[in-house]
């Protein structure tokens, strides 16, 4: 006796007392569990309650006939599995066709010979026991190639992502030093202009003296000094001298606060970590935006709010930490740009308790609607057009403030009413910095993408 048949379950459907005796009397002793039903509906409730292994089905039969039978059990998704050998004395060839076309599997030919009868039904059990392992293995199979498909898809998205995050990174390194450099090569005229400017003004001041005091002693010059005077219009260059002197060295210091302003904002030399004025890194990075703040035909005018608190210097890597504001602030803009109205970009800062530091960036554009809103760190998430955006900004900054800081960065939003996003960092670092110590951003970010 085989091992199939002792745990196969065979269904017979047939409303002759006389066939049901026969193949009962052949199969017993074979080791199979015989479910016995007289018509087609209660052969179907059978099959559906107790899913035999096996069904033989009488063709003739009152009611719905054998044809009919195996046709709904076909169509049922919970038995169209199961192997249906035919009964049956008709042996016309389309009767044969019609059956194996509904489903069937075989024919027994009545009357039965008991040999062929077992035969047959073995052979039908062992390919049902083999498909079904075949489709559990396929099914396996398909399972695995689905798990390896998703850890190779995020293997992919994980190299773009290092890939986008080191070209960032080096296009953020790059800024740096092209802002370093003109930062320098300005400074060194700025610097001439500056250290000469109290000398022109010590000389301007000293003749305007001379020429007031040669007018006071001889208030009558000659007529060729007197058109002269007139036509340089004198009078308003003596006036107007010391203003415009005025004015050189305002512009001649504003030269230099923006010369200071992009060097602290690249800090090409300060790749380490070490103590730094969050306020000024703020500053600078607004600095280099400041060009997007002002109206334009194709943008509105946007208002800065600088709300500084009182903080210490904050141990931080600080271009990667100007990198996050320029990207938050960036965001800001292309919000308010989209509601093409004037609108508010406000900054805050502000110590919390003596252990950290919190920033605040709020406008006043389009908001993020709440079911994108907890994607919008992940990386190649992006709303913005093709082209516009890469989906790393926000991805890389919260990398940069949550793994190279050991802070946080969340979001808020109302639509039409805004985003805020708030950072907030230890001061002090030196335990995160040990644990992390990256060399530079780009470092930091290959780490981070290929861990």
């Amino acid at each position: 006796m085989s091992s199939t048949a002792s745990t196969s379950k065979i269904l017979v459907i047939d409303d002759n007392p006389t066939n049901l005796e026969v193949l009962c009397g052949a199969l017993d002793g074979q080791g199979y569990e015989l479910l016995v039903e007289m018509d087609g509906h209660g052969g179907i409730e059978q099959a559906q309650t107790n899913k035999p292994n096996l069904i033989l089905l009488d063709v003739m039969m009152p009611g719905i006939n054998g044809f009919e039978t195996c046709q709904i059990l076909k169509e049922n998704p919970t038995t169209r599995e199961i192997p249906v050998i035919f009964m049956t004395a008709l042996t016309e060839t389309e009767n044969k066709v019609r059956g194996l076309k509904l489903g069937a599997v075989d024919y027994i030919t009545k009357p039965f010979q008991q040999e062929e009868v077992i035969a047959r039904i073995q052979v039908h059990l062992q390919l049902h026991q083999v498909t079904q392992e075949l489709a559990a293995q396929k099914a396996q199979l398909e399972e695995r190639v689905q798990v390896r498909t998703a850890d190779l898809t995020q293997a992919l998205e994980e190299l773009k992502a290092a890939h986008l995050s080191i070209v960032q990174s080096e296009k953020m390194s790059s800024l740096g030093q092209l802002v370093a450099g003109i930062a320098h090569e300005i400074n060194n005229p700025v610097n001439f202009i500056n250290g000469n400017m109290a000398h022109l003004e010590d000389y301007a001041e000293g003749a305007l003296k001379l020429l007031e005091l040669y007018r006071t002693h001889y208030p009558n010059g000659d007529a060729e000094i007197e058109e002269l005077a007139e036509d340089i219009e004198l009078d308003f260059l003596q006036e107007d001298f010391p203003k415009v002197m005025s004015s050189m060295r305002l512009g001649i210091q504003r030269i230099s606060e923006i010369v200071t302003g992009l060097r602290n904002f690249s800090r090409h030399d300060e790749a380490e970590m070490k103590p730094v004025n969050i306020h000024e890194g703020i500053d600078s990075t607004l600095l280099i935006l400041q060009h997007r703040f002002k109206p334009h035909p194709d943008r509105p005018k946007i208002e800065i709010i600088q709300d500084y608190g009182k903080l210490p210097n904050v141990e931080c890597y600080a271009g990667a930490l100007n990198q996050v504001i320029m990207n938050l602030v960036g965001n800001a803009i292309d919000s308010i740009e989209e509601t093409n109205q004037p609108g508010q970009i406000i900054i805050q800062t502000c110590p919390v308790q003596e252990t950290h530091v919190q920033i605040r960036i709020k406008d006043t554009g389009t908001g993020i609607k709440d079911e994108i809103r907890d994607k919008i760190f992940d990386p190649f998430f992006t709303t913005k057009p093709i082209g516009k955006g890469t989906g790393l900004g926000l991805s890389i900054s919260y990398k940069i403030v949550t793994e190279k800081h050991g802070g946080t960065l969340t979001c808020s939003s109302q639509v039409g009413e805004g985003t805020e996003f708030l950072i907030e960092i230890p001061v002090h670092q030196s335990s995160h910095a040990e644990s992390c110590s990256p060399n530079s951003l780009r470092d930091s970010l290959r780490e981070a993408f290929t861990a």
